[in-house]
């Protein structure tokens, strides 16, 4: 690379740098563009106050979703009629119980005795 093109380049980089340095010293310290920056829109100051929602368009609000809500909860068991049918439940017997119970004891008891050892 020859001496020329060195500078050359050097010469745009530091007009791009210049450029971002005036850039930097057009803020205000809050990161909005003062306004004597060439160029530069300065950006609209948020004030902090939210907005405020009239009585009526709460009540319309309002309105439309409770006659949501009473469209879905109508609509609800529609859904469930047309569901299959649930089975029916199952109940175990008392001898079965007592089968689980007696098994469930043995296994405590051989896990009692390992934890021993």
């Amino acid at each position: 690379m020859d001496t020329k093109q060195i500078l050359t380049d050097l010469r745009i980089e530091r007009e791009r740098i210049d450029r971002a340095i005036s850039a930097l010293e057009g803020l205000d310290g809050t990161g909005i563009l003062k306004a004597t920056t060439p160029g530069a829109q300065p950006a609209p100051v948020k004030t902090g106050r939210r907005r405020r929602m009239s009585a009526a368009a709460r009540k319309k609000i309002a309105e439309a979703q409770r006659a949501r809500w009473a469209k879905q909860k109508n609509a609800a068991p529609a859904k469930k009629a047309s569901a299959k049918k649930a089975a029916p439940a199952r109940h175990m017997s008392p001898a079965t119980r007592k089968r689980l119970s007696i098994l469930a004891k043995k296994r405590w008891a051989a896990r009692k005795k390992a934890a021993r050892v």
